[in-house]
């Protein structure tokens, strides 16, 4: 017991500070826990009391990434994308599956072999990619969704390999009537449980549901995630076939995504104990002694891929810059790799030897692909002579529409926020350019009449053509920090000065978006409580004018810019006291600026009735600066005060008078 429990800690301690490592470093987990396998199997240190007993309690990982797998499979949606999903994404894996298995067979394995080899091949990391594209924000973009169709179907092509791959190693005077009755056992599974489970499952979940006690829900969950496996295993198929059709019952009920909620914990930890022991199955001392082969089944498959995916992509109608940025991230292996290669091992289809080789080859493959997709742009750049010419015509149409404004606002992402902004713009007499990465979004709001032109506002060129540098104010609209980071780092490049106000979820995110210059930054869940506050007061008799002044006293408290404001044009001198409204105005220090090398006490703007409210020197921002403070040459100096004190202000920054 006490070996044991060593053990155990141990594994977590060395799991916990490599996945550490590895998100610092910007890598997949996975990657770390395949490492951690290495060290601790029985071909290096042998730290591992007993592989075979781990295997056993990994393959539980394997069972509920099926289970998560057969949750994102909803029937309306894969029929909404039937033509990416049962198209491209079929295509992709029957010639990637003959292709690589052609070379497997050249190389003296047999037909069954090669070709559960090149099914095992022929996936992908869904887990790296769609991570990739997420961060990246080209979720909705041509080559994004054209990647998330082929991926889906490449989730589903694992169940009929799973099936299919236990019966190849069967005798060969046996193997088509076990394959027939595998398939047959299949298509009875699926119709049994799809068309008569679904009415049984809804019900069965209202009965959990209505006994309110959480403990229960997930023990339910468990229950008929195993449960399912037990029972298409115990029909001679496999637990993931099982687990997988559990995914897609309760896809079809209102309790998905709770369910999706309470089985990730589970999923991800016995997940990474699965690519634990396949690292502990690992054999560097085989590797290295077949190194020329390994880096061969490391190559070849990718080539194939690249070539495959891009033509084919180039088939569904793609332009040679999407098409490769889809081979390019498609060109790796995934984890279903590992899976597949793994059972045609575990049924002797395969020598151990051969295992090895396309194991390591898989693993490289892997450590590979986020770098790949990472440097996309690129390598597209470079390769792909008419995509300088698409990018041109983009930064030509944000150009175009932003030359005939003077001091609008930028608008990253238009979605719904981005949206309703506009409109409140357009009734304020505001002009404006949004930016935005939906092809088709775009298509419909420009045909509209909408100022909306397709790019990503995560690049300078795009901001510059946007008109980044006339403009009065950019607005990031989207829930995505690190590429809010992205757009205020080129922001700031192009206009120092230029005000950025970015939209989070939560205060998580507030100091490191103000670090990086953020004029204010405004989360859902400050307003959607002041909201909430606001009606529970008015419901309980509270008068509307306290209740109104309340939350405007509270917005002041944590919008420092609503102590103020920024003058325009469209502003109407009627409308506020001249004499007394205070006003937010921004000084960008030149070299020549008399400011330049003093302290803010040494220049008294106070006395001219002037306060300075924060000062930003390149990415960072200086809230409420102290008397003390030096400015330098391209400091921005935000002041708040009337018209007349702002004009005195700004004339002693500049010219010390």
């Amino acid at each position: 017991m006490g070996g044991t429990l060593e053990f155990v800690l141990m594994l977590l301690a060395a799991a916990v500070l490599v996945v550490v490592l590895f998100r610092s470093l910007g890598l997949p987990p996975l990657i770390g826990y395949l490492i951690v396998g290495v060290a601790v199997g029985p071909n290096a240190l042998g730290l591992a009391p007993d592989v075979a007993g781990t295997r056993h309690l990994a393959e539980f990982g394997v069972v509920f990434l099926m289970f998560s797998i057969g949750l994102e499979f909803s029937l309306p949606k894969l029929f909404q994308a039937r033509r990416l999903v049962f198209g491209f994404g079929a295509l992709q894996v029957a010639v990637v599956t003959l292709a690589v298995g052609a070379v497997a067979m050249a190389f003296g394995l047999s037909w069954q072999a090669a070709f559960a080899l090149g099914g095992a091949l022929a996936m992908s990391s869904t887990a790296i990619a769609s991570r990739m594209l997420a961060e990246r924000v080209e979720l909705e973009t041509p080559h994004g969704r054209q990647i998330i169709g082929v991926l889906l179907f490449q989730d589903l092509a694992v169940v009929p390999f799973l099936v299919v791959v236990p019966a190849l190693a069967a005798h060969a005077e046996n193997l088509s009537g076990l394959l027939g009755l595998a398939l047959v056992k299949a298509t009875l599974a699926l119709t049994l449980i799809l068309f008569f489970g679904q009415r049984l499952m809804r019900g069965w979940f209202h009965v959990i549901a209505r006994r309110r006690s959480h403990e229960l829900f997930i023990l339910n969950v468990l229950l008929i995630t195993l449960g399912l496996a037990w029972l298409t295993e115990l029909a001679g198929l496999s637990l993931a076939l099982g687990a997988f059709l559990a995914g897609m019952l309760i896809a079809e009920t209102e309790y998905r995504h709770q369910v999706e909620e309470d089985i990730r914990p589970f999923r991800d930890v016995l997940l990474g104990l699965f690519f634990v022991t396949v690292g502990m199955y690992l054999d560097l001392r085989a590797v290295w002694a077949n190194l020329a082969t390994v880096l061969l089944a490391f190559a070849l498959p990718m080539v194939i891929k690249l070539a495959v995916v891009f033509g084919l992509s180039r088939s569904f109608g793609s332009t040679p810059g999407t098409a490769l940025r889809v081979a390019i991230a498609l060109a790796g292996a995934g984890e279903f790799g590992l899976v597949l290669v793994l059972q045609t091992s575990g049924v002797g289809l395969v020598t151990d030897q051969v295992a090895q080789v396309v194991i390591a080859g898989i693993l490289l493959s892997m450590l590979v692909s986020p770098l790949l997709i990472q440097n996309g742009d690129r390598i597209v750049l470079k390769l792909v002579a008419s995509e300088w010419m698409m990018r041109a015509v983009q930064l030509h149409q944000a150009a175009v529409q932003s030359l005939a404004n003077e001091r609008h606002v930028v608008i990253a992402g238009y979605g719904r926020t981005g949206q309703n902004l506009a409109r409140f713009l357009e009734q304020g007499g505001i002009s404006y350019v949004a930016l935005d990465l939906d092809p088709e979004r775009v298509r419909e709001a420009a045909a509209a009449g909408d100022t909306v032109v397709f790019g990503d506002a995560g690049r300078r060129e795009m901001l510059v053509a946007a008109g980044a540098r006339r403009a009065s104010a950019l607005v990031v609209t989207y829930l995505d920090t690190p590429s809010a980071l992205k757009v205020l780092h080129h922001a700031h490049e192009v206009n120092p000065s230029l005000p950025v106000i970015v939209r989070t979820r939560d205060d998580a995110d507030l100091e490191r978006l103000t670090r990086a210059g953020a004029t204010e930054v405004v989360p859902e869940t400050f307003e959607s409580s002041l909201m909430l506050a606001s009606h529970a007061l008015v419901l309980l008799g509270v008068p509307i004018r306290r209740v109104l002044e309340q939350i405007r006293r509270v917005r002041e408290e944590r919008y420092s810019l609503l102590r103020g404001f920024f003058h325009g044009r469209t502003d109407e001198p009627e409308d506020w006291d001249e004499d007394v409204q205070s006003r937010l105005h921004s000084v960008s220090l030149e070299p020549s600026a008399y400011a330049v090398g003093k302290t803010l006490g040494e220049l008294e703007l106070a006395v001219r009735g002037a306060e300075v409210t924060l000062v930003r020197r390149r990415s960072i921002r200086a809230a409420d600066p102290g008397p003390e403070t030096r400015l330098e040459a391209g400091d921005v100096v935000v002041l708040r005060g009337t018209p007349d004190a702002l004009a005195a202000a700004e004339l002693r920054l500049t010219q010390g008078r």
